[in-house]
């Protein structure tokens, strides 16, 4: 699912323009902050015990409560920031968010490197860079550092007046937006000049690591070809997806009402099937109540048994999605906005 969260950000964004439509500046303010306030909720209290299965604190990190702040941190942190900037109005956070999006890697020169488990930073540098903070019993683990991400919201809000178009319209627009976009990608990667600190190179070893190489472009925090790479594809697929009928779409749309539902349960599934797993290849239950990366050396499986997984993940969680969205289409209850 992570490498959806930039499209799960910018629909965040998208959805938030739409509501304006019919919501006060007030209400709207009001509404973002709370939503925002329990997303962060969420992601420290309940996804970060899901990832570690271990709330009293992992051993290898000194025993501390490790709370990793991930996708649901940068949607709820951003929606905060646009419960506050979205009174100026949607181009005026449409350009605020290019402005983001286009210079922030302008800061990667001179910004301190670092990595997930670094610790020797002020709290300042988790804006553009991932790291570490211990306080307390609790590690935060800054895994996506919000600035980018705020960026990205607020691009979402901005350009939200696209859906309200007719389909004919809004399906040419995105397909050729798309388009523009991903030719902007291709072309700057190639000249590699700006956007991404991981440059790429020539191979010796064949042209397909030499392909792998172009794509390599960094997420954390995500970089400006990361973004042209990954919603420029993501534009034209919304732009012919009214095309696609039958079983997939109806899967799609389903999964798409209950996205949150869909991302909680995920983690929770996941790490169970783990828990299972490693014991049926000789792990003790206790060496499985830890964050995956600690999991003892040993364990796993190879790409095909990754991708049974995943299949089987979908599968469980189709009934209870299934049910989610059938509960939000028959009622209306303020609460089944937060989920």
């Amino acid at each position: 699912m992570n490498c959806l969260s930039e499209n799960f950000v910018l629909l965040a964004g998208t959805s938030a323009g739409l509501m304006a439509t019919r919501k006060s500046a007030k209400e709207l303010a009001r509404f973002l902050f709370i939503r925002g306030v329990w997303l962060l909720f969420v992601e420290v209290a309940i996804i970060s015990t899901a990832i570690t299965f271990s709330p009293s604190g992992i051993p290898e990190l000194g025993g501390k409560n490790v709370v990793i702040l991930q996708v649901i941190w940068a949607i709820g942190g951003s929606m905060i920031a646009l419960s506050l900037l979205q009174r100026m109005g949607r181009r005026s956070c449409l350009v605020i968010g290019l402005v983001i999006l286009a210079c922030h890697n302008l800061l990667d020169g001179f910004w301190p490197m670092t990595e997930l488990f670094d610790e020797q930073w002020p709290l300042w540098v988790s804006l553009h860079a991932q790291m570490a903070v211990r306080t307390g019993p609790f590690l935060f683990l800054f895994a996506y550092p919000i600035v980018a991400w705020i960026g990205v919201m607020l691009v979402g809000f901005g350009v939200s007046e696209v859906f309200t178009w007719q389909q004919e319209r809004r399906n040419r627009i995105l397909l050729r937006a798309g388009i523009v976009i991903t030719a902007a990608f291709l072309l700057l990667r190639a000249l590699d000049g700006y956007g991404d600190p991981n440059h790429w190179q020539w191979h010796q070893d064949g042209l397909g690591t030499t392909v792998i190489d172009f794509f390599n472009t960094t997420k954390y925090p995500p970089s400006l070809l990361f973004l042209l790479m990954t919603l420029g594809p993501a534009a034209m697929l919304c732009g012919v997806a009214d095309r696609i009928t039958g079983v997939v779409k109806e899967s799609l749309v389903m999964f798409g009402r209950v996205p949150f539902a869909f991302y909680v349960a995920h983690f929770y599934l996941i790490h169970t099937l783990s828990v299972i797993l490693g014991m049926l290849q000789g792990f003790g239950f206790r060496q499985m109540m830890t964050g995956f990366l600690f999991y003892p050396k040993g364990y796993g499986v190879g790409l095909a048994g990754v991708y049974a997984v995943w299949i089987l993940l979908i599968a469980i969680l189709y009934p209870w999605c299934r049910w989610v969205a059938g509960v939000k289409t028959r009622r209306r209850d303020w609460w089944l906005s937060y989920l």
